[in-house]
């Protein structure tokens, strides 16, 4: 994966992203190895809206916050792919979020 520029090594992570689970800027930033990135995550989700098998929706702040919802068209979408998902959203807020957080860390290996 070191072969790939940041934001297709982002693009990578996020594709491992289960259906119905989310994970966060942070924790793609941290495996990755680069803990500070996660503004620069941000920016690779932004620029995914141009890769259609990248599944953006699933990737939320540290609290579970769908702050990257101006970004999909209409900013609705992002919530109505995650609940087509089976994931329930409450004021832009990713219900039992630390039960659906999928850790990259850990899932794989990172």
């Amino acid at each position: 994966m070191r072969d790939l520029n940041f934001f297709e090594q982002v693009w990578a992570v996020v594709r491992e992203v289960p259906r119905g689970r989310v994970t966060s800027y942070g924790a793609i930033a941290k495996a990755l190895g680069s803990p500070q990135s996660s503004r620069m995550v941000g920016w690779a989700m932004n620029a995914a809206h141009a890769c259609p098998d990248v599944p953006a929706h699933r990737v939320v702040n540290r609290e579970g916050l769908l702050t990257g919802k101006v970004h999909f068209t209409p900013p609705s979408a992002m919530q109505q792919r995650l609940e087509a998902e089976g994931v329930k959203v409450k004021k832009d807020k990713v219900v039992n979020f630390d039960e659906l957080f999928w850790d990259p860390v850990k899932e794989l290996g990172m």
